[in-house]
């Protein structure tokens, strides 16, 4: 994702020269649920209180928030991936938890079990850590495929079932998984199916020069990671204004030529003689989700061009799989998606 500064959600809009005449005179919808939006906004004021930079990630928080998406976060420990997700949760008015996952996590332990009521004398069911708004899921890769997938039907139905009854989760519904790479030791790859349900993948890079003698400033003041409120991170949002957001992104206007270019994207990588697995209809419209949020969240009520490509990445690179003789070859997954955007023309 795009951190650039005409991207950057608590700017203003940048204006749009019409490459149409006839395009300047047709009315422009400003964005609804404006007190929403700043409130929203100021999020990432309250996070950068805790973390310093990895403001890509921020972005790709909130876009999943107001997609009813989720978020998959992937770095090396020490990036600040669990504190990121505390800060968030700290900066929010909503219900959240946190599992930790390990070798020997089971589903129940995620989604809740049937227990022995010892004084009604029957089974009742106990509510697991996913019954919340914003569940941290910590080192998701470190637990085996068959409890990773005990958050499927949530990530994707908003629901759990247990005993043959669906029960439903509370709105609105955040995942956070935070993963090392899996070429560390003792992790497991997340299956292709736990990977769709992600709305973005977003890598949090090892800070650069300015930034890691910032953090070390901070802790030779005295910040302590375990406790973010008394970094100041305070509550500016809640469970309301994401869903007066959520509303909102769906009044987003799309142009045809920007809904065809997303296409073309799709379509693009579905023809590269890299990849084995293109970016499936599903991919698709996730990617225009992520463009609607994020052009309301730039204070505009049309999604552009740029809106596409500044999601792209973060909502398409996790959804493509390698063909065996380019794993070889040693081919970024990335290099490849960037070719494909970049063979397919942009609607002006």
């Amino acid at each position: 994702m795009s951190t650039s500064p005409e991207h950057d959600p608590t700017a203003p809009p940048t204006p749009q020269v019409p490459a149409d005449p006839q395009q300047a005179t047709r009315p422009t919808p400003p964005p609804a649920h404006p007190e929403a939006r700043e409130r929203l906004a100021a999020v990432r004021a309250e996070v950068a209180k805790a973390v310093v930079g990895q403001d890509a990630a921020v972005s790709g928080l909130l876009v999943a928030l107001l997609c009813g998406g989720h978020v998959l976060m992937e770095g090396v420990p020490g990036t600040a991936k669990t504190l990121l997700v505390r800060s968030l949760a700290a900066s929010l008015s909503v219900r959240t938890s946190r599992v930790q996952f390990t070798p020997d996590l089971m589903p129940g332990d995620i989604t809740g079990s049937m227990v022995i009521d010892s004084g009604a004398g029957a089974l009742s069911f106990r509510e697991g850590p996913v019954f919340t708004n914003l569940l941290l899921a910590d080192e998701i890769n470190r637990t085996p495929p068959k409890t990773q997938s005990a958050l499927l039907e949530a990530m994707e139905e908003g629901q759990v079932s247990v005993d043959g009854v669906s029960r439903p989760l509370p709105r609105p519904f955040l995942v956070a998984a935070t993963q090392n790479p899996v070429e560390h030791e003792g992790t497991y790859p997340l299956p292709e199916a736990q990977l769709d349900r992600f709305l973005l993948k977003v890598v949090l890079p090892i800070p650069g020069r300015e930034d890691e003698m910032e953090i070390l400033r901070r802790h030779a003041d005295g910040f302590d990671p375990r406790d973010v409120a008394a970094a100041g991170v305070r509550p500016v949002a809640g469970a309301e204004d994401v869903l007066a957001g959520q509303q909102a992104v769906t009044r987003v206007q799309v142009a045809p030529e920007v809904a065809g270019y997303v296409v073309d994207i799709a379509r693009a990588t579905r023809q590269s003689p890299s990849l084995g697995l293109g970016v499936s209809p599903r991919g698709a419209t996730a990617l225009l989700r992520a463009a609607r949020a994020w052009a309301w969240l730039t204070g505009r009520g049309y999604v552009t061009p740029d809106d596409v490509k500044a999601l792209a990445h973060a909502t398409l690179v996790h959804r493509l799989a390698l063909r065996p003789e380019a794993e070889l070859e040693g081919v970024d997954v990335g290099a490849v998606l960037g070719s494909a955007l970049a063979s397919v023309p942009v609607p002006r």
